[in-house]
């Protein structure tokens, strides 16, 4: 099963695409709904405050710690 290895962020530091395990760049949409679908382990889909679904690791609270490719 496929994980997110890195990511790409905008000059406002919005992650903006995932790079996963077997090499793809997936949009940040694409990557939620895998993760809803239980196609990418280690991260999965959550409603925040505003009930708008977003993407959170599962072992931290935040993407900070992968490394942000370009």
């Amino acid at each position: 099963m496929e994980s997110i290895v890195a990511l790409h962020r905008n000059y406002f530091g919005e992650i903006i695409s995932f790079v996963t395990s077997e090499g793809r760049i997936i949009s940040y949409r694409k990557a939620l709904n895998e993760a809803e679908d239980g196609l990418i382990q280690g991260i999965h889909a959550i409603p925040d405050v505003h009930g708008k679904i977003s993407l959170m690791p599962e072992t931290n609270q935040s993407f900070d710690h992968y490394p942000n490719l370009f």
